[in-house]
């Protein structure tokens, strides 16, 4: 069988053999970050293109200074650590990679103050983290977005996915696909992990920041790629509840959920088909480049069997109308 080998303590070793104590404090109590990146394999190309590499661990450094933690490789170092992981596998299909940087200290306290920080990364095949081809059926969620001020929502923080997991368990066991949750004030904050937009007279509209969500790099991609490559405008403002009932369409985006539409909102059909014709254009048009198939973008692009490939952002940042 072939040995799947992880990052752990500085070495590349098999998955089976990263392993931490169960005195471990990320282990009792959640306290490390993480991020999730997926690699696309095109046959063409007999390639693995991971997706906006960098943007991901810079995200993770932020998570790590929020929470206390460090980490003794630099973005770059870290860049290429994944690289040489997913080659040492050799990843010939689509993968998510998950490094984390935690409290690798083992004492019962959940203090952050003086802790040794640990930096592992694992990868694993990976399809589809939900249904990306019709429509998704989703519920609006009792449970509430978690606040900034009590486990800050910007930060990929092991911990707080209590929240999702505890939203996205009711969904499921409502006979649900997944759930929109709300924040504290009862704007619509997100899904369960992963950012929404909502399209409503040509406008494709999502929630703002400053409504306790994930800064999404996907996210950040479909704003990007709907004005430069399809002409949409775009809009970040508050969303009521009842405006998801009225929407000509909504998709969720993330990288595990890619570009997911969305067919009913608590039993309310939503548009006119299952995925509407802005959803499918950008799902589609977002798989095109991740798999390298859309030149114009490439710098999103880390191919991991090529050397020396850095990823840099497009210029000139979208402009959002209030």
């Amino acid at each position: 069988m072939k040995t799947n080998y992880s990052f752990f303590e500085d070495r590349y070793v098999p998955l089976q053999e990263a392993n931490v104590n169960i005195m471990n404090q990320t282990f009792m109590y959640g306290l490390g970050v993480f991020e999730g990146i997926r690699g696309y394999w095109n046959a063409e190309h007999q390639q693995v293109y991971l997706f906006r590499l960098r943007e991901h661990i810079e995200r993770m450094f932020d998570s790590m200074k929020i929470m206390h933690l460090s980490c003794k490789y630099n973005v770059d170092q870290v860049c290429e650590i994944i690289c040489e992981l997913v080659r040492k596998n050799g990843a010939n299909t689509d993968i998510y990679v998950r490094p984390a940087v935690y409290s690798n200290t083992s004492k019962i306290t959940p203090c952050l103050a003086n802790v040794e920080s640990g930096f592992c990364i694992l990868t694993l095949p990976f399809g589809d983290y939900v249904d990306t081809s019709g429509g998704l059926k989703v519920m609006v969620s009792a449970w509430r977005r978690i606040e900034d001020n009590a486990i800050p929502a910007r930060a990929k923080i092991i911990g707080s996915y209590v929240n999702t997991a505890l939203a996205k368990t009711d969904a499921a066991l409502a006979g649900m696909d997944d759930c929109i949750m709300l924040s504290e004030s009862g704007h619509v904050a997100e899904g369960s992990a992963m950012n929404l937009f909502m399209v409503k007279n040509g406008t494709l509209i999502t929630t703002p920041t400053t409504e306790n969500i994930l800064e999404g790099i996907t996210r950040g991609t479909v704003l990007e790629m709907a004005q430069r490559e399809l002409n949409l405008p775009v809009c970040a403002r508050t969303i009521d509840r009842s405006e998801l009932y009225t929407a000509d369409e909504l998709f969720f985006c993330g990288t595990g959920a890619q570009i997911a539409p969305i067919a009913q909102v608590d039993g309310r059909q939503i548009g006119a088909t299952s995925a509407g014709p802005v959803s499918a254009l950008v799902r589609d048009t977002y798989i095109e480049i991740c798999r390298g198939n859309r030149a114009a973008y490439s710098k999103w692009l880390t191919p991991v069997y090529e050397s020396g490939t850095s990823v840099v952002p497009l210029a000139q940042p979208v402009q959002l109308t209030a």
